[in-house]
């Protein structure tokens, strides 16, 4: 029998709230520890993952944990470094669990590992940007770090001040999550950029982001950071290295939250996905009126960007420093799949029962609001905000990326209206 125990930080403090037990990862099941049951104050990690006292069943256990882990090439990558099956999430889990996404830890002892932070040179971001996921799986392995996602990223500490990297080790959290380009897809870490900027000058919640050049902007030459919104450093945070010590603070994902596997992030079978992240914010939100207008905006944004790949694990729910409340997060993941002819043309998820990006109108999410249970007024007016905004907001974010020497971002912008238009 395998055994994990699983902790949760709160206020800057690792909280024991159950275990992962089973003897393989077909059979293990998630159970609250009775003590942290009884406390005052207990949280429910997950809206899947209720407080109850029952173990949850291996597909809701798994569903959860599984979540937390990378996808495709780098989980085959880190896999197979590790000598595990790819399908033995406990094991990856265990191994990358220390720092995940969230506040979320995995271990199997109650003892903390030693901290700290290991400074990386200039020559170690250049072989980040040139070796992509390889580079990044490695440095995954080396850190116990489990970031979800099927791109290569790690998680990297930045002194603003002295814009220098550092390697967290044991429980020293980083702050930015660094991604390198995807060389098959031209140009995507200034495409990433690019509609990050624009999303924000079209109201929409986004952390800070930049890119990191080492060469001459060519996509083996940049890398992209965002500053983690799941990581506050304050006044009370302890120095680690001469470092502040970032407080964790937990999130989750919207297939987590829905309990659906990584597997099915995409929506298939009308499901309805939509509706289904709406209800949940409308339940749960500490603000769901405020939150509904926002994940909508989002969703439009989406449309008029031409991101066919902003599927339910793209969009997350931030829980406060307390776990006192919940609310939508800011937006990421955020890119114009449109403008590459090997993306697909599907939607992740329908809009107003349309999947295919060319069928869907202003009908569409007519239908939609309706279907999701928001007025058809303010989410009509907010959909009329956000196309008239567009094209302006990303002419403007193309000449401010332009002028600190990204010169593709122009035809990158170029690229992303020319489909727009042809959708109208």
């Amino acid at each position: 029998m395998r055994r994990f125990d699983v902790f949760i930080e709160v206020s800057g403090k690792q909280i024991k709230i159950g275990k992962i037990e089973g003897n393989t990862s077909e059979d293990a099941r998630f159970s609250y520890d009775k003590e942290y049951i009884s406390g005052i104050g207990s949280k429910a990690i997950s809206i899947s993952l209720p407080i109850e006292e029952e173990p949850f069943s291996p597909e809701q256990t798994r569903t959860f944990f599984d979540g937390l882990l990378p996808e495709g090439f780098m989980r085959t990558s880190i896999a197979g470094s590790m000598h595990f099956d790819e399908n033995d999430y406990l094991s990856i889990l265990y191994n990358l669990g220390k720092e995940c996404i969230g506040a979320i830890r995995i271990d199997e002892t109650d003892e903390e590992p030693e901290s700290g932070y290991e400074v990386i040179d200039s020559k170690q971001v250049e072989e980040l940007a040139a070796n992509g996921a390889a580079k990044s799986a490695e440095m995954l392995i080396r850190t116990h770090l489990s970031l979800t996602g099927a791109s290569g990223k790690v998680g990297l500490y930045y002194n603003e001040k002295e814009r220098c990297w550092y390697l967290p080790h044991g429980l020293a959290p980083s702050t930015h999550i660094v991604k390198q380009s995807h060389i098959r897809l031209d140009g995507i870490v200034t495409n990433e950029q690019l509609s990050m900027l624009t999303a924000r000058k079209c109201g929409i919640d986004t952390p800070e982001s930049f890119i990191i050049n080492v060469g001459n902007g060519e996509d083996s030459e940049v890398l992209f950071a965002t500053k983690r919104y799941d990581r506050i450093i304050d006044g009370t945070s302890e120095i680690i290295d001469g470092l502040k010590r970032p407080f964790r603070i937990h999130q989750e994902d919207f297939a987590q939250a829905m309990g659906i596997p990584s597997s099915r992030k995409y929506e298939s079978d009308s499901k309805d996905y939509a509706v289904k992240m709406f209800d949940i914010i409308r339940n749960n939100a500490v603000n769901p009126l405020e939150d509904q207008l926002s994940l909508w905006n989002r969703i439009v944004f989406n449309y008029a960007l031409g991101n066919t790949d902003a599927h339910i694990k793209n969009f997350s729910l931030l829980y406060d420093p307390h776990m006192e409340g919940i609310r939508l997060a800011p937006a990421y993941d955020m890119i114009s799949t449109v403008i590459y002819d090997s993306s697909t043309r599907d939607m992740s998820f329908n809009i107003g029962g349309m999947r295919n990006i060319d069928s869907v109108n202003e009908d569409s999410f007519r239908s939609l609001a309706s279907k999701v249970g928001i007025g058809e007024k303010p989410a009509m007016s907010n959909y009329q905000m956000v196309l008239d905004c567009f094209e302006k907001s990303i002419k403007e974010a193309a000449d401010e990326l332009q002028e600190n020497g990204l010169y593709n971002a122009g035809d990158i912008a170029e690229r992303i209206l020319m489909a727009r238009k042809a959708l109208l």
